[in-house]
């Protein structure tokens, strides 16, 4: 059993944010728990990116408050947000291809004794998270760029533990994996949940949010339109949250192939007849 904390890690209270005469989010209420994912999805333009950007101190906010374990908090660049226990990892990973695996975990932050990088100690710190996290990679000295697309997702989610953050925000992590590759990130966000991190997990792929997420947050045009539980909610009741309607292209497609077949367009043109006509 996964212990969810009573007390939100991190709480966003009427979040907005401006750029010139573009409002790009109005009021956006979000919490987040220790042990827990919460995916935050949308349509293209809904507000996804930038509200993790306020998160991570790239954009600071102009209205409402992050509260942070219960109290107030001012982030106004990245390394507030690290200092606070915030790590994001973007789409693009940002790994350097030509460093090997233990160099690109401890990028920024290398261990070292007196001037000199302590490079047995990164190892085996490398080595012990990897294991930690039940990621197989055939060795911690090759290079990132002899490895598959799904290895280095997680190099890049790893890498965003070294400093042992509360919450870990992933964008799009299994956007250009295949069925397997995604499997394996999506196994690791379940092992993030039961370390006890908070995650915000951002997906345009409902089957992938509804495998790990715990709830569901999804904005609509910059603003909150609707919180819900996983477990209780249907593929079409969030798609409908998405969309801003229960009537939209992805309902009436859906209850086209619900029939089975018996209906069946004729030429592009409205006239239509059954299997019973066919006869």
């Amino acid at each position: 059993m996964i212990h969810v904390s009573a007390t939100p890690v991190l709480a966003l209270r009427g979040v907005s944010k401006r750029f010139g005469a573009v409002q790009a989010l109005t009021n956006v209420d979000l919490e987040i728990h220790a042990g827990e994912v919460v995916a935050l999805v949308g349509d293209n333009g809904a507000g996804k990116s930038t509200l993790v950007k306020t998160i991570s101190g790239v954009h600071p906010i102009d209205d409402g408050a992050i509260v942070w374990q219960g109290r107030p908090v001012r982030v106004h660049r990245p390394q507030d947000a690290q200092n606070l226990g915030v790590a994001t990892v973007y789409q693009d990973l940002a790994l350097c291809d030509n460093l090997d695996v233990v160099a690109n975990l401890f990028l920024g932050s290398e261990l070292k004794h007196g001037p000199v990088l302590d490079e047995i100690a990164m190892e085996k710190r490398a080595k012990e998270l990897l294991d930690t996290l039940s990621i197989r990679i055939p060795s911690v000295r090759i290079p990132v760029a002899a490895l598959s697309g799904g290895q280095r997702q997680v190099v890049a989610i790893a890498r965003a533990l070294v400093g042992d953050p509360k919450v870990v925000i992933l964008d799009e992590p299994t956007a250009a994996l295949g069925v397997e590759q995604t499997a394996q990130v999506l196994d690791l966000v379940e092992r993030l949940r039961e370390r006890g991190h908070a995650v915000i997990l951002i997906s345009h792929n409902m089957a992938d949010v509804q495998a790990v997420a715990d709830r569901v947050a999804v904005l609509r045009l910059g603003r909150n339109n609707g919180v819900f539980d996983v477990a209780d909610t249907s593929h079409e009741e969030i798609i409908a949250a998405i969309t801003g309607a229960t009537d939209n292209a992805v309902t009436r497609r859906k209850a086209r192939t619900s029939n089975g077949g018996d209906q069946t367009e004729v030429g592009g043109t409205d006239s239509k007849f059954t299997k019973e006509d066919a006869k």
